[in-house]
């Protein structure tokens, strides 16, 4: 499992760099320092989106509400920060707040049995329409400097915040899957939850603390866009927990669950905004972007396919050996 991953991962830096060299050639200004940092910064959002789905997914699950949960969390924030709330509180805020409705995700998902995709379409609208109430339809201003250079600004002078503050929540997701019981709960439940349960694991409980870890990161990526256009609109996300499946499923994550890793992730991740803004700069029309992301999408499901197929045919190999 670990050469399959690792294959998966090295495919991805390969593609990316043929990516790279492809779109330079065409247009050398992509190889220059800034545009690489934009293809960087354009990846946090999405980035931590995909983090927090990452782990819905590998129990064998998804959540459709995290663009919903991104907005209720931006707009709230917002509205603590502008009555003149301490930033690191209304932060603090922010992530319980996405934890918590998380976890509403993961309740209705293990305790009340509702199937995954059914449980966060409803909460998709329920959340969507939690946000414009808060705001009655209208964006929040005038969000202060303080918590915009926290979550949005350089540090060192080159560094964006937000991309330290991916790699950070990456690494941190990283440890937890990889050395936890915690991850290895949620890929077995992936794999075969039955035989998990019957292994004495607490099903319920791990599920629903994989839906509120999504929550988290479906929060943390709504403060850093909050800081980034420094206005909190209830329609924010729309259509974000899609690129957040596309990276996830480019990075190796199993849509049948059971199998993923964060590096993977990230690593899909970037080589989606490295593919936008390429197409951006050789004057590709935008329109085109969301065509190239679907057929990036179909291209990871086939590989998994294959990968799958290749896998079986070496277990009966062996096995009649």
């Amino acid at each position: 499992m670990k050469n399959i991953k690792l294959g998966r991962e090295s495919g991805i830096v390969a593609a990316l760099i043929m990516m790279v060299i492809v779109f330079s050639l065409i247009d050398p200004i992509y190889l220059s320092s800034n545009n690489i940092v934009d293809i960087v910064k354009q990846s946090t959002i999405n980035g931590l989106l995909g983090v927090g789905i990452t782990l819905a997914i590998i129990t064998g699950g998804i959540d459709l509400s995290i663009g919903s949960t991104f907005a209720i969390v931006i707009v709230s924030v917002g509205k603590l920060l502008v009555s003149g709330v301490n930033p690191f509180l209304a932060f603090t805020i922010g992530i319980i707040l996405g934890f918590s409705l998380g976890l509403v995700n993961g309740i209705l998902v293990a305790k009340v049995k509702l199937q995954p995709f059914i449980a966060t379409l409803g909460t998709m609208s329920i959340y969507r329409g939690v946000a414009y109430i808060i705001t009655g339809g209208w964006p929040i201003l005038d969000i202060p400097e303080g918590f915009r250079h926290a979550l949005d600004g350089d540090i060192f002078g080159f560094i964006p915040s937000s991309v330290l503050l991916l790699f950070i929540v990456g690494i941190l997701m990283w440890i937890i899957l990889k050395y936890t019981r915690f991850g290895n709960y949620i890929y077995a439940l992936g794999s075969n939850e039955e035989a998990t349960k019957l292994s004495g694991v607490n099903v319920d409980f791990n599920k629903m603390l994989a839906y509120a870890f999504c929550g988290i990161g479906a929060a943390l990526a709504g403060m850093v866009l909050l800081a980034r256009l420094g206005t909190g609109e209830p329609t924010a996300g729309q259509g974000y927990e899609l690129n957040a499946i596309a990276a996830a499923a480019v990075g190796g994550t199993s849509l049948m669950g059971g199998k993923g890793t964060m590096l993977g992730t990230i690593l899909g991740t970037i080589l989606l905004s490295a593919l936008r803004v390429g197409l951006i700069v050789v004057g590709v029309d935008s329109f085109w972007q969301y065509i190239a992301t679907g057929i990036i999408i179909v291209i990871a499901a086939c590989f998994e396919i294959i990968q799958n197929k290749i896998s079986s045919i070496k277990v009966s190999r062996l096995s009649k050996a």
